[in-house]
Parts: C-alpha cells; sequence; structure tokens
C-alpha cells in the first residue's frame, strides 16, 4: 500500500498564487475608457479569447526584448471591446504603462493633418484640384530636378550641345548618389547635377495629400523656432524630384509643412491653433499636444532610439487616436461634433493614385494588394496585403511604432501604441481572427 507523503501546501499554494499575480501584472487588460462606450466582445461579434491573445502576444514581445511596452485598442461598432497596456514606460521609468501615456506620433500626424486639409475642402476654402502656388507664389517657378536616366532624349542632346560634347560620358553615369545643394547643383565630384526642367502639372492640395508631389526639402531645412511663413517660401526654392503625379515616392515636407501652411492661409489661424480648436478639441482628444506642458511630462515615452522621429511634433495618447479612428468609422462625426462630411470620409479612404503606391517598392517591398488615398493606405485586396483588414480599410503608421486604422467592412477601429519601430508583431491577425460574426 502506498502513503502519500504528507507536504504542507502552503509553500505550493504560496507560490501558484504569486505565479498567477505575476502573469495578471504583465499586462493590464480592459482599461475602462473615458468616453466612448464598452462591450463584451461576443456582443458585437468578437470572441474575448481571441482578443485575450492580443495581451499574450504582447508579452512575448515584451519577454523577447522587442517592445518595452504599449497600448492596444480595438472597438467594434462604437464599442471598445479592447483596451489593454502592456510592460513599462520607458527608459528610466520603471513603472507600468499608463492608459493615459503619451508617445511620439512621427507620421501617424499625416491623417490628423489629411483631415484638417479636407474640412477646407468641404468648407468650400480650398480645392484638391487648387495649385499650392494658388497660396504660395513662390512655389510657381519651381523647376524638375531630372536625372540622367530619367532625361528625354532632347534633354540629353541638349545637354552635350551646351558642353560642346559629341558623347557624353559624364551626362550617362548620372549622379548615382545624389549628393546635391540645396540649389539643386551637383557637389564637386560628385558627377553632373540634376537637369531643370520645367513642371508640366503644377502641384496640388492632391497631389501633397497623395505623396505624388514629388516635394522635398532640398538641403533647405526649418531653422529652429523659424515659422511656417518664413520657411515655406523658402521650401519653394528647393527642386521637384520628380513631375507631379507621375510616381508615388512617400515624404514629409508637403502634408507636415506646407499644408500646415495653406491651412494658416485659408483659416487666418495659427496652425496649432486650428488644430486644438476645429479638431483636437471636439473629438475629446485631451492627451494630444505639439507642446507638452510641464505637468504632463512624466507622462511621455522617450527611448533613445526616438529622439530623432518628431515627425511634426505631435504627441498623444491611445484614446486620442481612438477617438479619432472612430469618427472616420462614423462617417466623420463623434460625440455629436462633425468634421468631415461622409462623402468625403469616403473619398479620402479610396484609391487615388492608380497603380502607383502598389509600384511604389519592388520585390519584397512591394505594397500588394494596397492604393492610398488622402494621407492614408487603403486595402483594396486584403489577401493580396496580407495585413488580417477588410477591403477598403484604411489608415497609417509612424517611425516610432504607432498604427492605427478604420475598417468600414469589419466595423471596426484599431489603434496600436509603441515606442518600438516594427515591434508590433500580429496585432492586426489577431483582430481578424477574434471576428466571430
Amino acid at each position: 500500500m502506498n502513503v502519500l507523503p504528507k507536504i504542507n501546501a502552503t509553500p505550493v499554494l504560496l507560490a501558484v498564487s504569486l505565479s498567477l499575480v505575476s502573469s495578471a501584472l504583465s499586462a493590464e487588460p480592459m482599461h475602462t475608457p473615458t468616453k466612448m462606450p464598452m462591450a463584451k466582445a461576443e456582443s458585437v461579434g468578437m470572441s474575448t479569447e481571441g482578443l485575450n491573445r492580443i495581451d499574450e502576444s504582447m508579452q512575448e514581445l515584451i519577454d523577447a526584448g522587442r517592445i518595452q511596452g504599449g497600448a492596444t485598442i480595438v472597438a467594434r461598432r462604437g464599442k471598445v471591446v479592447h483596451f489593454s497596456t502592456h510592460g513599462e514606460m520607458g527608459e528610466g521609468k520603471s513603472r507600468p504603462m499608463e492608459p493615459d501615456a503619451l508617445y511620439i506620433m512621427a507620421s501617424s500626424a499625416k491623417p490628423v493633418i489629411g483631415v484638417a486639409t479636407l474640412m477646407l475642402v468641404d468648407e468650400g476654402l480650398i480645392n484638391l484640384d487648387d495649385p499650392i502656388s494658388k497660396f504660395i507664389p513662390e512655389f510657381a517657378i519651381q523647376k524638375v530636378a531630372v536625372q540622367a536616366e530619367q532625361a528625354k532624349a532632347g534633354d540629353k542632346k541638349e545637354w552635350r550641345k551646351e558642353k560642346g560634347e559629341k558623347k557624353s560620358k559624364q551626362w550617362d553615369k548620372g549622379d548615382k548618389d545624389k549628393k546635391w545643394d540645396k540649389k539643386g547643383m551637383a557637389k564637386k565630384g560628385k558627377g553632373p547635377a540634376p537637369r531643370l526642367v520645367p513642371v508640366e502639372t503644377p502641384v496640388t492640395i492632391h497631389h501633397i495629400l497623395t505623396h505624388t508631389s514629388g516635394l522635398t526639402h532640398g538641403g533647405i531645412r526649418r531653422a529652429k523656432g523659424e515659422s511656417l511663413a518664413s520657411y515655406i517660401p523658402r521650401l519653394a526654392q528647393a527642386p521637384l524630384s520628380f513631375q507631379p503625379g507621375t510616381r508615388w515616392v512617400y515624404g514629409n515636407v508637403g502634408i507636415h509643412d506646407v499644408l500646415p501652411r495653406i491651412i494658416e492661409i485659408v483659416s487666418e489661424t495659427p496652425f496649432k491653433e486650428f488644430m486644438q480648436e476645429r479638431v483636437f478639441n471636439p473629438l475629446q482628444m485631451n492627451n494630444t499636444y505639439f507642446h507638452v506642458p510641464s505637468d504632463k511630462e512624466s507622462k511621455v515615452i522617450l527611448l533613445e532610439s526616438l529622439k530623432s522621429k518628431g515627425g511634426g511634433g505631435l504627441i498623444s495618447a491611445a484614446e486620442d487616436f481612438l477617438h479619432f479612428e472612430q469618427m472616420l468609422l462614423n462617417g466623420g462625426e463623434l460625440f455629436g461634433h462633425r468634421l468631415l462630411s461622409p462623402e468625403t470620409v469616403k473619398m479620402m479612404g479610396a484609391n487615388q493614385v492608380g497603380d502607383l503606391f502598389a509600384n511604389s517598392g519592388k520585390g519584397a517591398k512591394a505594397q500588394k494588394g494596397l492604393g492610398f488615398g488622402y494621407a492614408v493606405s487603403v486595402t483594396l485586396d486584403p489577401i493580396a496585403a496580407g495585413n488580417s483588414r477588410g477591403k477598403g480599410a484604411f489608415g497609417w503608421g509612424g517611425a516610432a511604432g504607432t498604427s492605427s486604422w478604420t475598417d468600414p467592412e469589419n466595423e471596426l477601429v484599431g489603434v496600436l501604441m509603441l515606442q518600438n519601430p516594427r515591434g508590433g508583431g500580429n496585432f492586426q491577425k489577431l483582430i481578424g481572427e477574434a471576428i466571430i460574426d
């Protein structure tokens, strides 16, 4: 007869309890949103178990050292079904991630600026086809910098004639490293300067919102503290990198600098005041700033690796971008405030560039199944895109690791707040798998 040894159960139970507590502290699931209503996942056709896998996945990323922490939100049919924080606030802040932590948004600010611009379109103050020179005359004299490999035969012949050469090895070699000075002239020893040719189609608001403008800073940088009113006319001295409307090339100065200046001119309001009064306040984006107040500085997640990723200086919180995306899902309205017409929201989330975005990368970088709307990418073919979003979903992200999108087909919005580039893991996939109705 076997006799079981006597075991003191207290240490065992204590160990189990500590293990459970440790597991529970690894993520803080289901924070209560301050403005939007909550609901049980199953009541809006989602699986609680499936959404819980998001917490597990984020913890795996933390354990692997890929992220230090973040926040995740999912709302479906106007109800928040998942709102978790993960890990710690960041370097030098050894405390759990807080639901109102502030993140560097970088290029996640682009759709917000895009909405502000489209608001003025709705109001009839600007048209998408307006040339930017209508508002900033200095852009009327811009040229296009044409590289040797892009040049027309006539341009090449004219260049040879100008140099008195029958053949032009220097032209044919081109300026491979593209190191030019701010006037578009090649630096010494760097090959021929790109040839400046007239603009065939003026740069328009449409071109800037779709990254098809060819605008670059061309070495003309905004000085610290310099106003947009001073900087933007100087920026017009830089040549375009291609003929507007012929290519999709991602850029920053158009949306982060030129459009804000046009918003100032048309609205007769400083850009940051316009954003606060017309966008942030109506959407209850109460933790969104261009300049963080001193009493909120401890909320900012700032990692050493992010010092160069300001992206126009916008700082925001997870719930604020939930409100922004929910406004778009609602067809332009939230909390009783209408920012855009439903028709304009549809236009924003529709492909506006044909195949230019899909063909903007090669090989593994090809944007398969995607198009581009106004300041957002658009899912045209979910299978080809492989992003687990519905057809017609649109959104964008930032270099610091933030990402958010609106998915009209699945009636949901997703918000991922990280400060670790490319650290999102399978957040989108898990959301897709959690949809049961």
